[in-house]
C-alpha cells in the first residue's frame, strides 16, 4: 500500500516538522493543519505538501482538513502549562477522533508518553497523565488508532537532548535531584520517525498502544556521564540531593539550560517514575532493519554531529510556547487598535546591500545583538526569572533564518531574503513588541546600502505605557548602538 493520504497536525513542532519530509520521501501525500501556515512557508519541503489553516480545538477546521485523508497524525500537546491544559488536551483529542470518524479516515496515529507500570494514574505527573488520557480517547474512538509511547527522545534540537546537553556541558560538578537515579529507556528521533511513518500502513484490525524505545535502559545520571564521554568532556561529578522537587528542579534547569521553566517542569516531572518499555510488539508491523533501534551513544553522536554541522532541521522551540504572543504587526499607519510606540533608526552603510543583509540575517545566537551585551543579558535573565524563555534559545541555523524560527527571545514573523527581517518578541512584556530590520540600496551602483531599523511596541494598559517610557531613555544606547554596529560589521 503506497501513496497514503496523510494529515499531520503539529507540523510547526519538533516531531511534526521532521515527519512531513519523511512521509513525502516514503511516497505519501501530505496535508498539514497549522494555526499559522506562514510558519511552514520556508521549510525545504513546503512546495511538496499542502498546508491548510486551522486549530485542533476547532471541529470545523479539523473536519475540513480531514477531507479525503487516509491517515491522520495527532502531534499536538499543550506542554503541561496553564491550569486547564488537561481539559484542552482532552477536548482536542475528542474532536480529532470524532472528525476522523465523520470524514472516513482509516487510521489515527498518536505519539504519546511512556507511562510507568504499576503506578496509579492519579499519581502520574499532569503531563504524563494527560498524554495517557489522549491515547485512551483515540483508542476508544471509532477509527483504529496507533498510539506510540516513548520516553526520552534523543535528537538534535529535541528538548530532552538540549536539557541533557547543557546540564552536562555547563556543570562539571552537579548537585542533582534524586530522580537522576530513575531508570528510563531513551529512543533516537530517527527511530521515532521510522515508527511513525510505518504506522501509516498498519493493517486495519490493529488498534492498540505500542511501547517504543532504544536498546539501552539507563538512569539520567548514566545519560549525563555517557554524554560527557561521547562529547569528549572531562568526567562529571554528580551529587544527589533528595530535597530537590520537580518544581525546584525546573527552576534549576531553566537557569542552566535554554529550556524554559514552563517546559522543563513537565520534563522533570516525567522522570520521577521509571519508564521502561514492557514490549516491542511494534516490530511485528514496522520491522527493525539491521542495527536499529540505534543505541543511546549512537543517538547522542548523531545529534551532536548535526549540532556541530549546523544541520538541525527542527528544534524544541520550533513550536510556540503556550502564552507567547502571536499577534501580527499592525500594518495600518493609523492603526485603530490603540497606541503604538516606535523607535526608528536609519544609517547609510559603505557596503553592498548583500553584505548588510548577511549581517542582519546572522543576528542573535552566538553573534549577539551588536549592542550593549550586558543589557541584553540582563533582560534575558529577568525574563527567565518570571518564567519567560530568556535569551538563550539561540538559533536553529547559524547563517539562515526562516519564518517561525525562534531567535533568542524573539520569533521570526516575516523574512524577505535580502530585504526585510521582522521579529516578534516572546519575552514577558506588558504589551506586544516587534523589531524590524531592512537592507536597501542607497544608490544606483549597488555599492552602498541603507539600513533601516524600527522597534514597535503596543502597550497593554497603564503598565505597558509606563514600561515604554521607563526604558525609552536607554533606546539611544541599545537601538542606536545596534544600528551603528550592524553598519560597521557590514563594512568590515
Amino acid at each position: 500500500m503506497t501513496g497514503v493520504r496523510c494529515l499531520v497536525t503539529g507540523a510547526t513542532g519538533y516531531i511534526g516538522g521532521r515527519l512531513v519530509p519523511e512521509l513525502l520521501d516514503a511516497g505519501h501525500q501530505v496535508r498539514c493543519l497549522a494555526r499559522s501556515p506562514e510558519k511552514l512557508r520556508d521549510h525545504p519541503w513546503a512546495g511538496r505538501a499542502e498546508v491548510v489553516r486551522g486549530d485542533a480545538t476547532d471541529a470545523e477546521s479539523v473536519g475540513a482538513a480531514m477531507r479525503d485523508i487516509d491517515v491522520a497524525y495527532y502531534l499536538v500537546h499543550a506542554l503541561g502549562t496553564g491550569s486547564r491544559f488537561e481539559d484542552r488536551d482532552r477536548a482536542a483529542a475528542r474532536i480529532f477522533a470524532e472528525q476522523a470518524a465523520a470524514r472516513g479516515v482509516r487510521r489515527v496515529v498518536y505519539l504519546g508518553g511512556l507511562t510507568p507500570e504499576g503506578i496509579p494514574v492519579q499519581e502520574l505527573s499532569p503531563h504524563l497523565r494527560s498524554r495517557a488520557e489522549v491515547g485512551e480517547i483515540l483508542l476508544a474512538g471509532p477509527v483504529p488508532a496507533t498510539v506510540l509511547r516513548a520516553a526520552v527522545i534523543i535528537g538534535s534540537g529535541s528538548a530532552s537532548f538540549e536539557m541533557l546537553r547543557y546540564l552536562t556541558e555547563r556543570l562539571p560538578v552537579m548537585v542533582t535531584p534524586s530522580w537522576v537515579g530513575t531508570r528510563c529507556q531513551p529512543i533516537g528521533v530517527r527511530d521515532v520517525l521510522r515508527y511513525l511513518v510505518g504506522s501509516a500502513t498498519m493493517p486495519p484490525e490493529v488498534n492498540r498502544a505500542f511501547d517504543v524505545g532504544g536498546p539501552d535502559v539507563v538512569t539520567y545520571e548514566e545519560m549525563m556521564r555517557r554524554y560527557a564521554v561521547v562529547a569528549e568532556l572531562p568526567k562529571r561529578l554528580i551529587l544527589r540531593v533528595p530535597m530537590l522537587t520537580p518544581r525546584l528542579s525546573s527552576h534549576w534547569i531553566g537557569l542552566v539550560t535554554p529550556v524554559p521553566r514552563a517546559l522543563a517542569r513537565p520534563l522533570a516531572e516525567s522522570l520521577r517514575h521509571e519508564v521502561v518499555c514492557g514490549e516491542h510488539d511494534i516490530a511485528r508491523y514496522v520491522p527493525d532493519p539491521p542495527g536499529t533501534p540505534i543505541g543511546f551513544d549512537e543517538a547522542l553522536s548523531l545529534a551532536l554531529r548535526r549540532v556541530r554541522d549546523a544541520k538541525v532541521t527542527t528544534r524544541w522551540s520550533s513550536a510556540s510556547l503556550p502564552g507567547a504572543p502571536s499577534d501580527p504587526l499592525p500594518t495600518d499607519p493609523d492603526w485603530a487598535g490603540g497606541s503604538l510606540y516606535t523607535d526608528r533608526r536609519e544609517i547609510e552603510v559603505d557596503a553592498s546591500p548583500e553584505a548588510l543583509w548577511r549581517v542582519v540575517e546572522g543576528i542573535g545566537g552566538d553573534n549577539g545583538w551588536y549592542s550593549f551585551p550586558l543589557a541584553w543579558a540582563v533582560r534575558g535573565w529577568l525574563d527567565r526569572l518570571v518564567g519567560g524563555v530568556g535569551i538563550r534559545r539561540g538559533r536553529r541555523d547559524a547563517a539562515r533564518l526562516r519564518v517561525g524560527d525562534s531567535l533568542d527571545f524573539w520569533r521570526v514573523e516575516e523574512i524577505e531574503p535580502g530585504r526585510l527581517l521582522r521579529l516578534r518578541a516572546e519575552m514577558r512584556l506588558p504589551g506586544l513588541a516587534w523589531l524590524e530590520m531592512r537592507a536597501e540600496p542607497a544608490g544606483t551602483d549597488g555599492g552602498r546600502a541603507r539600513y533601516r531599523q524600527r522597534a514597535v511596541f503596543h502597550p497593554r494598559g497603564l503598565l505597558g505605557h509606563m514600561y515604554w517610557w521607563s526604558v525609552s531613555p536607554f533606546h539611544a544606547v541599545v537601538f542606536g548602538g545596534m544600528a551603528r554596529n550592524i553598519a560597521r560589521a557590514a563594512e568590515h
